[in-house]
């Protein structure tokens, strides 16, 4: 069974800098995910019903990105981008992730079958929070939260840990 909490947060104001310059990654990050992935969709796509196939040719499948391909091109993204490297990277794979659900409840839908709107580009300021998925336990120590690549941060709980939750 999975438990989540959440805690409220209160970082310093460099730390606050610090998760504002990443959320701005991100959200280019997503966006261009994003965009890759419209862009393979689009030149993958062919209408059918618009043109016989007697008269027509039906063009070559190009490569669509993919979950893994995306992820495999985030190493090339740091090379380039040297902001990048100061992200986690598996917060970077979360940004994909986030990206790769977005597309299929557009294209697969639910389970009913009810397909969900076009994802859409996050604007300024739209892309609002990041996940590290694979936190240790350990990670909380008192009133202190430590942050991979930000450092401790100070953590109001509301609701104490379930046992054998920190040390």
């Amino acid at each position: 069974m999975r438990t989540a909490y959440q805690y409220r947060l209160r970082p310093t104001t460099s730390q606050i800098a610090l998760m504002e310059q990443w959320l701005e990654l991100l959200r280019r990050q997503y966006n261009y995910r994003l965009a890759e992935r419209f862009n393979g969709w689009e030149q993958n796509r062919c209408n059918i019903h618009a043109c016989s196939l007697t008269v027509c040719h039906l063009p070559e499948l190009k490569d669509k990105p993919t979950f893994y391909s995306q992820k495999r091109d985030l190493v090339n993204t740091k090379a380039l981008f040297p902001e990048y490297q100061a992200i986690h990277s598996q917060v970077l794979q979360d940004c994909v992730e986030r990206v790769q659900r977005a597309f299929d409840r557009w294209l697969k839908g639910d389970c009913n079958g009810k397909r969900a709107g076009r994802p859409r580009f996050k604007g300024v300021g739209r892309y609002r929070s990041f996940t590290f998925p694979q936190m240790k336990q350990d990670c909380i120590r008192g009133q202190f939260i430590h942050l991979p690549k930000i450092g401790p941060v100070k953590l109001v709980q509301h609701r104490p840990l379930p046992d054998g939750f920190t040390k």
